[in-house]
């Protein structure tokens, strides 16, 4: 039930763009428990005046033109463990197969309820059980 989305220059290759989903969508499955093939994701490339953030760095990370901003909505309840866990699987996985620095993957991630999906239909799926 994530959704990735996932925002970059708009130089940024297909290869990397492919390897950048992959490795966000394999840290989700072996560190959060997301069912395999639940892969639903959105890339958006960017002409660089559209990917903001502080030149000067923040809390001790310098960020550069890579920078890759991640936004993840899932449901609720992973603990602080699986999202450092998951954190980590992205940033050094991204760095591994696409040599993006680690300090210019940016992560975000916002916890719903599983009531607050439809897969399609205009139905509730994850509706609660009355």
């Amino acid at each position: 039930m994530p959704l990735a989305r996932v925002d970059v220059a708009a130089g940024t290759s297909t290869q990397t763009v492919a390897a950048i989903s992959e490795v966000i969508y394999d840290a989700m499955v072996n560190t959060a428990n997301v069912p395999a093939h639940d892969k639903f994701q959105v890339i958006n490339r960017h002409a660089v005046d559209e990917l903001v953030y502080p030149a000067e760095g923040y809390l001790g990370i310098n960020y550069t033109p890579g920078i890759v901003f991640i936004q993840v909505t899932w449901n609720a309840g992973r603990t602080v463990e699986v999202k450092k866990a998951f954190y980590k699987a992205v940033a050094e996985g991204i760095h591994a197969r696409t040599g993006l620095r680690k300090e210019d993957v940016w992560i975000s991630l916002i916890d719903v309820k599983r009531e607050d999906w439809s897969f399609g239909n205009g139905e509730m799926q994850y509706a609660p059980v009355e």
